[in-house]
């Protein structure tokens, strides 16, 4: 626990309501979604940027580790302090003004604790939405801060492709406050330091404030539940379908048996839409248009049939069924995949990403590696298939020995053996800086320290290479 002075200091800075050192009140902010939890010596709420501010001076003069911390959602361990009892959470999740909406830019300017929902709902009104789908409610600062992609990157892209302004504070002496862009589409006027701080995860500095661009709701849509022929079909099917369906294709997620039937044995409000059975393999497609629909145009229903009714007739078709539906039953099914398997036993969660061509191939030999060094662990993994992500996740063994080897050995096969990233979309933590530290090549470790040196983050509390930083 801090001491009596930096707390008196601290809640001078952020008001009374704005400190806390009980334990049972630092809980929540103490506990991830995954992984283990720690233990903060306070958790500081500043409510404006100026109190994140003179917040973050404070700590970095007086020699505190502080762990920028938004909603606490996120899958890495970068979010909460160690068990060490001596880093401050600063939480961001009294930041929640300004939320303004510029419709007729399509863009909206948020403090970094505003959370998703809240900016989805704000926008509805207007016809808009930040189209950015996960299975969490973040808030926007660590949406940024982790450049967020979800289900329906194959459409919209990731969080870089939509943050257009940032506020942000260093963490250096004086609490600096960097306003990066103003919400421009177009600016070659200066170096667009704010793509550093985008997936940055917070080695660079605090993000306070962000701007979005946002765009129209869909007002048309259609999804379908693929079965590939085998796994070797997956990528064929995409291509079709992106060949086929063109800007429609928003969606392309693929699921394994294990994980689906993990979901609805365990999320009472789903059932098993597949007649015969849960197949090895399925593909959730979705086709949306932000426009109504036009007389003589084909509906997306229709449009959908014949793309998989054409597949279907090939003589080297990659699919062996389709079933069509409501999208909410579908979408119900992707989305109820993490409750199902953390229901089911204790996860050992990576979030993989590769190429695409690289996915079947890697997922044979992972296989065969389980079946034979690891029978005790059975795979459920799901992701985001047009894109190369794997949320590839293995479900049980408690023994910490175990689990060490095996994450030793899936990512050595994926990293070392397919050049893919064992970060691809969850950002970096605690949970990573082991793989950070083997996989990072050294040269690009020693340059991202000395960019985060320049930043004035070498107080902060989670290493990227030689030196701290904040996450």
């Amino acid at each position: 626990m801090l001491d009596k002075a930096h707390q008196e200091a601290l809640a001078l800075i952020v008001g009374p309501h704005g400190l806390i050192v009980e334990a049972a009140d630092r809980a929540a902010y103490e506990t991830p979604a995954r992984y283990a939890g720690g233990t903060a010596a306070a958790v500081v709420r500043p409510a404006t940027t100026a109190q994140v501010s003179a917040a973050v001076g404070y700590c970095v003069r007086h020699n505190l580790p502080f762990v920028p911390q938004g909603a606490n959602t996120g899958l890495a361990g970068g979010s909460t302090p160690d068990a060490g009892g001596a880093q401050v959470v600063l939480s961001l999740d009294r930041l929640t003004g300004p939320l303004e909406i510029d419709a007729d830019d399509r863009t909206a300017t948020v403090g970094a604790g505003v959370r998703l929902s809240t900016l989805n709902a704000a926008l509805e009104p207007h016809g808009l939405f930040l189209p950015i789908d996960l299975g969490a409610d973040p808030s926007l600062g660590g949406m940024a801060a982790t450049n967020t992609g979800g289900a329906r990157f194959l459409r919209y892209g990731d969080m870089r492709r939509h943050v257009l302004g940032l506020e942000v504070v260093l963490a250096d002496a004086a609490g600096t406050v960097l306003t990066l862009s103003h919400g421009l589409r177009k600016d070659n006027a200066a170096v667009a330091l704010r793509q550093l701080f985008v997936g940055g995860c917070g080695a660079f500095g605090v993000i306070t404030k962000v701007t979005v661009e946002v765009h129209h709701r869909p007002r048309q849509s259609a999804t379908a539940l693929l079965v590939p022929r085998d796994a070797d079909a997956i990528l064929p099917l995409l291509l079709a379908f992106e060949a086929q369906a063109g800007s429609s294709l928003t969606a392309f997620e693929g699921m394994s048996k294990a994980a689906m039937t993990r979901a609805i044995d365990h999320v009472p409000s789903l059932s098993n839409p597949f007649a015969g059975g849960v197949p090895d393999y399925a593909v959730l497609v979705e086709l949306t248009r932000t426009w109504a629909p036009r007389e003589g145009e084909a509906s997306l229903d229709e449009v959908l049939q014949q793309i998989a009714g054409d597949l279907l007739e090939r003589d080297d078709t990659p699919l062996a069924d389709a079933l069509f539906g409501p999208a909410e039953k579908m979408w119900a099914l992707r989305h109820g995949l993490s409750e199902g398997l953390r229901a089911s036993g204790p996860v050992l969660g990576f979030d993989l990403s590769f190429r695409r061509r690289d996915l079947a191939r890697f997922r044979r030999e992972a296989v065969l590696m389980l079946e034979a060094d690891f029978p005790d662990f059975a795979l459920c993994d799901f992701g985001h298939v047009a894109d190369g992500g794997v949320h590839f996740n293995l479900v049980g063994s408690t023994d910490a020995e175990r689990r060490a080897a095996l994450r030793e050995a899936v990512l050595g096969l994926a990293v070392d053996g397919f050049g893919a990233s064992f970060s691809g979309e969850h950002g970096l933590g605690r949970a990573f800086q082991d793989a950070y530290d083997r996989f990072t090549p050294r040269l690009v470790q020693d340059y991202s320290a000395a960019v985060a040196a320049v930043f004035g983050t070498g107080s902060a509390s989670v290493r990227l290479g030689p030196v701290s930083g904040a996450n």
